[in-house]
């Protein structure tokens, strides 16, 4: 099986205007992404609307594609990117442009859910670490049924533990929390970016809602690697910060 990575980059962020050029320790925020994407697959492009972020990738020799500026999500700009390349690969790997942490073994994980037929979509889950984590509702939480398919994302605290108090719910369930890397089957990708919106994703804000919503399976595979991702000039601080201690 064939896989393909694209990592999506906007200049035009609203907290973090130019995060992709942001420089972490010494490079840029998308060269780490890109370098850390390129130990697992030989594929990988950066696909971008904004033609510094295009200039820089080459300068490090990284592919990129430039694409339109008017994509309301980056899983449509991988679906631009996935047809300009012309690959053949079967599964496309979603990467963030402001992940410089993931890590191989969250991207092989990705790509071992694909061993079962029926995955269509892949992503990631971890363990919460506490409860006040779990509260959080810009951390999506997950539930999924036996076999690792996803049954439901939410902002709201899933499962809802009956007949206890919150702060007492952690060491009853098991809760997850949802990362924001995916991968898709080629034709899966193309199919899902012509839905429309749906009513679960409207009211939770999450994409991946509109793609159960419409019966598509999505199979969650289990790190228990914590990534640092940027969305903020703070949340840069803090990544210079966790590659000073990681070393």
């Amino acid at each position: 099986m064939k896989f393909t990575a694209i990592i999506p980059a906007r200049y035009a962020s609203t907290r973090f205007p130019g995060k992709p050029l942001a420089v972490l320790g010494g490079k840029t925020v998308i060269q780490r992404v890109y370098e850390q994407v390129s130990s697992v697959l030989n594929e990988v492009y950066v696909a971008t609307d904004d033609e510094r972020i295009f200039a820089c990738v080459n300068s490090f020799g990284g592919k990129a594609v430039m694409t339109r500026a008017d994509h309301q999500s980056g899983t449509d700009r991988i679906q631009e990117a996935t047809e300009k390349t012309n690959t053949q690969a079967d599964v496309i790997i979603n990467v963030q442009g402001d992940e410089p942490f993931i890590q191989p073994s969250q991207i092989l994980t990705l790509m071992q859910l694909f061993d079962e037929p029926s995955t269509q979509i892949g992503t990631l889950g971890k363990p919460f670490d506490n409860i006040e984590a779990v509260e959080n509702p810009n951390s999506p939480k997950i539930v999924t049924d036996n076999r690792g398919f996803a049954l439901y994302f939410s902002r709201s605290i899933i499962p809802y533990i009956r007949g206890m108090e919150q702060h007492d719910w952690f060491d009853k369930y098991p809760f997850l929390k949802h990362l924001g890397v995916y991968a898709y089957r080629r034709e899966i990708l193309a199919e899902v970016t012509k839905l429309p919106q749906s009513s679960l994703e409207k009211a939770e804000s999450l994409e991946q809602l509109r793609w159960l919503q419409n019966g598509y399976r999505i199979r969650v595979g289990l790190t228990d690697v914590e990534t640092v991702g940027i969305d903020t000039p703070e949340d840069l601080q803090r990544a210079e910060e966790f590659l000073n201690q990681i070393g």
